[in-house]
């Protein structure tokens, strides 16, 4: 089992920044996958970014250039830079781990104001 806690949402204008953490804790696969997730109601849940416990990472094409996901393995933390946010940037993002099995945190609001 591993848990996941996500921390650092928030209300922001648009044009600023967050930094989203997400803790993971529990049976850590030294080879895995995390990242985030982002969902508005009546929407599905998409993609944001991802990053392998080696360091290559991925982007939406939405967010590119403006997000930058990073990890310390050494505390199992991920983290989501989030600059230049955008109004349709708003959402619940979720973390989610890969490894042996696959688990989702509780989710963190981002809600950007125009």
């Amino acid at each position: 089992q591993v848990q996941l806690v996500e921390s650092g949402g928030g209300l922001v204008q648009a044009g600023g920044s967050l930094r989203l953490s997400c803790a993971a804790s529990g049976v850590i696969s030294s080879i895995n996958t995390m990242g985030w997730n982002r969902q508005v109601p009546g929407k599905y849940r998409e993609l944001v970014a991802t990053i392998t416990s080696s360091g290559s990472a991925d982007y939406a094409d939405s967010v590119k250039g403006r997000f930058t996901i990073s990890r310390d393995n050494n505390l199992n933390t991920v983290y989501l830079q989030m600059n230049s946010l955008k109004p349709e940037d708003t959402g619940v993002y979720y973390c989610r781990y890969s490894g042996h099995g696959s688990y989702w945190g509780r989710g963190t609001q981002v809600t950007v104001s125009s």
